[in-house]
Order: structure tokens, then sequence, then C-alpha cells
């Protein structure tokens, strides 16, 4: 837990740019941390307050003792961090941006406190990555069974091959950059995330959020397969739409960082590039 001493949003390096009366939240995911956003905050920063910050399991967080893997076990202590940080921030009718498993920490926390979020942007985000019999996540139980195992008994290595696959392969510099990000992640605090992630199941919550939602997806990704969208699109209770940007790969905001750019602007009825 942070003490009093030290503010969460100190311990978490969030950081707020730009002025508007407006904030956007982005929020990474796995293995990553803020930098990520880096091509894509300065196209928001004339018109809006923009936050961002790393999660307490990124490499970035210099305190490593706050990530507790008891205490993280599930998306709802996150979901209760991000509620605090908004709170300490004085933030509300915010518009949050969450990568990956960011999406639905969002998710949730526009649940428990939904005056804190004007909109949702669930940018590669999937409810659940196990297949059922009636639903597609995109993995069987032998493929996350190896996955953690690789984790396990090779993280350094897990990590290259997994950052070649995971971003577009084509786009050597994103590879680096998520690889980069992911070593810099330990490899006993990614093992116990990876399997809170992928044996995680929040279906049940997507007709519960009632905040507006954008979905982004691009055509081609290994983490979260295009039936997950449609998916949550057709269960979240607000109003939802989904998005697809032409490009492989679970990190758009890399990859085709223009094309997510426009995408988030209609989004907010900004106009686009």
């Amino acid at each position: 837990m942070v003490t009093s001493e030290k503010s969460l949003s100190t311990a978490l390096n969030a950081t707020t740019i730009g002025s508007g009366t407006e904030t956007i939240v982005f929020a990474h995911g796995f293995g990553t941390d803020q930098s990520i956003w880096d091509k894509i905050t300065p196209f928001f920063a004339q018109n809006y307050c923009v936050v961002v910050f790393d999660w307490p399991f990124s490499g970035a967080v210099k305190d490593q003792s706050l990530y507790d893997p008891v205490k993280y076990s599930s998306y709802e202590a996150f979901a209760d961090e991000l509620i605090s940080l908004l709170d300490e921030l004085n933030l509300k009718d915010t518009i949050f941006v969450g990568h990956s498993m960011s999406g639905m920490i969002g998710c949730i926390a526009s649940v428990k406190r939904p005056r804190l979020f004007k909109r949702l942007v669930l940018l590669a985000a999937s409810p659940r990555y196990l297949n059922t019999e009636d639903y597609e996540g995109g993995f069987r139980n032998s493929d996350v069974e190896m996955l953690l195992s690789s984790i396990e008994s090779d993280y350094e290595n897990w990590a290259s091959g997994f950052a070649s696959i995971a971003v577009d392969p084509t786009d050597a510099l994103s590879v680096a950059k998520f690889e980069k990000c992911l070593k810099s992640m330990r490899a006993e605090v990614a093992l116990p995330l990876a399997k809170s992630i992928f044996y995680s199941d929040y279906r049940d919550l997507l007709d519960k959020v009632e905040t507006p939602c954008t979905i982004v997806q691009t055509t081609k990704d290994l983490a979260v397969p295009h039936s997950a969208a449609v998916y949550m699109e057709k269960k979240i209770k607000g109003k939802s739409t989904l998005e697809i940007i032409d490009t492989q790969g679970h990190f758009p905001q890399l990859t085709a960082h223009l094309r997510l750019v426009e995408v988030l602007k209609g989004a907010l009825g900004i106009g686009t590039l």
C-alpha cells in the first residue's frame, strides 16, 4: 500500500500535460508503461488535460514493493487504485483510454463510480481470453499453460519471442520498444500477473457498464480475436461502437498511431487529422 507520506500519483509516476476543460486518462497494459502513449498524447494536449501513469507492476515504477501479487490477483484491485488516483487528482467525467487489461479495469471502475467517467475507449481489450464452447477468447487452456511455463522457465527469452508476435513483426522499432518494456518488468511480477489476466472472466460485468464505450480493435491481434470485440459491443449495456484499425498486432498506439488518433478524435467528436 502507498503510505500517506507518498501520494499515489507520485508513486505511480502520474503526469498531467496539456490544458482544457476535459481530461483524457491513458492507461497502459501488461508489460508496458506510460511511454507506450508517447506517439498519441501530443495530439490531444492542446485541447485536453492528458493524464498518464504507470501501474505498480511496471518496470518504470521505482518502488517495486508496491506490487503485491496477492493484492493484485484480480482486476478489482486495479480498478480501486484507478478510482483512488482519479479522486486524488480531483477528476471526474474523464475520457478513459485503457489498453488491453486496462480496458476491463476501466469497465469495472465505471460500474463502481460512474461519475468518474464520461466515455471509455477499450483498446485491444477482452473480457475473457480462454475459449469456451460458446465463446472464442482466442486461447486454449494448453496455450495458456505453455505461455505461463515459458515465463516461469526463461522470462528473458519468452519476452523476446512474445514481443515479436504480439507487435507487428514488420515494425522492428515497435517490437524493440515492447521487448524493452517487458524486460524491465520482473519475472516474479510477470508470472502471477499473466495468470490473473489469462484466467480472468469479466463477461458478466459487461451488461453493468452504462458508460458509453468505443471499442477499438486491429484487423489481426494475436491476443484478442475480432469475435471478442464484437461480443463486447453486443453485451455492454451503454451505447457502444466498434472501430477497426487496419493494422496487425496488439499495439496500434505504436504501429498505427495516426490512425488511432483519428479514431480517438472521432470518438470524442473533435474531427480527424
